[in-house]
């Protein structure tokens, strides 16, 4: 044999032996398993949630909207699907198969999670981007910890735990247990940052960020002004603000609107819309004057505005008429997306930016 040719002992060389000792009986909402390729992470999983705990749920040739559980109402699916990231419709109504490797990955967790009590994910974040693996394992930790689920997360990426913020972690490389259960808050508290910059941008820049957004892909006519947000030098934002009625009485400010916002569905989740919007309507009140306005559907936008100082709520609307979701159920909302109705019977939150 080569092994004896060699004088390697093949018993001793082929064989890992991983030796910890875990607590999952104590309450946890998120865990982390680390360790590099063959350090027996899914091994471990194996014996300690059994052969089945990596059940894959999502149905590529289908939408995730569709595989829900179908006692679900379309605002109780939406709830989910925003709460872990999913924030754009688009990425909602299209075959799982189509989205990104970080929308799959998100939409998977959704679904295991509202379909099982203890959800364990392999692999997790190994084929994204690091940044982009970073939003993900904020968002897929808030989810949980939100509604109050558990999962348990593979990975061979150190990276994340700061943005998993886990309760507990399991170590294969050191095999070691480290229980952050009763670590204080600021003990447990995330001290790297990600930056963003907001930036002037070309009308143009549109296109690669319209498919994301719920509304029609084209423009308003007239005064226009358009901003990106960028990681680095990718651009992953895009926001507008137009005057949308002729400025008839000079005594009073021109009325612009910032429409448009949208934030690439990779980086969604962490509350940087509002953030975005807030900013870019800052700039151009500072420097035009103007007076800002913002008329929106998004009830995850209604609430983060209705929460933000520097936004103030005019009034409440709604276009009546037949629904398009809601109880007609997920089947007519698909079908309604491309038509004039998905618009009717939508209730709509204007509001008027007051901060400096």
């Amino acid at each position: 044999m080569a092994a004896n040719s060699l004088d390697i002992d093949s018993e001793k060389k082929l064989t890992h032996t991983l030796s910890v000792s875990v607590d999952t009986d104590t309450n946890f909402n998120v865990g982390l398993i680390l360790g590099a390729s063959g350090s027996g992470k899914t091994t471990l999983a194996h014996e300690m949630f059994g052969p089945e705990c990596f059940k894959t749920y999502l149905d590529p040739e289908k939408t995730i909207l569709d595989q829900l559980p179908a006692s679900l109402s379309y605002d109780e699916c939406a709830a989910i699907l925003s709460g872990i990231g999913l924030t754009a419709v688009t990425c909602w109504l299209r075959p799982v198969k189509t989205l990104s490797n970080g929308q799959r990955s998100r939409a998977e967790a959704a679904l295991a999670m509202v379909s099982g009590s203890t959800v364990v994910i392999d692999e997790w974040t190994s084929v994204v981007d690091r940044t982009v693996a970073k939003v993900m394992s904020h968002c897929v930790q808030k989810f949980a910890r939100r509604n109050n689920k558990k999962v348990i997360l593979l990975s061979c990426h150190y990276d994340v735990l700061e943005w998993l913020n886990p309760d507990f972690v399991v170590d294969c490389n050191t095999q070691k247990f480290i229980d952050r259960r009763l670590l204080s808050p600021g003990e447990r508290a995330r001290s790297e940052r990600l930056e963003f910059e907001v930036r002037t941008v070309d009308k143009s820049t549109w296109s690669a960020f319209s498919k994301y957004h719920y509304l029609s892909e084209k423009m308003p006519g007239g005064l226009g002004y358009f901003f990106g947000l960028f990681h680095g030098q990718n651009q992953i934002g895009f926001n507008a603000l137009s005057n949308y009625v002729p400025w008839a009485d000079k005594t009073k400010p021109m009325i612009v609107h910032s429409h448009r916002t949208v934030i690439h569905p990779d980086y969604a989740g962490m509350g940087l819309g509002i953030l975005f919007d807030t900013e870019c309507c800052r700039h151009i009140k500072k420097t035009y004057g103007y007076r800002v306005l913002g008329k929106f559907s998004a009830i995850p936008t209604f609430k983060a505005m209705s929460k933000h100082s520097e936004w103030r709520l005019l009034r409440v609307d709604r276009q009546i008429g037949k629904t398009a979701h809601g109880k007609m159920g997920r089947t007519a909302c698909k079908t309604a997306s491309s038509t004039s109705s998905f618009r009717e019977n939508v209730k709509t939150w204007t509001f008027e930016f007051v901060g400096n």
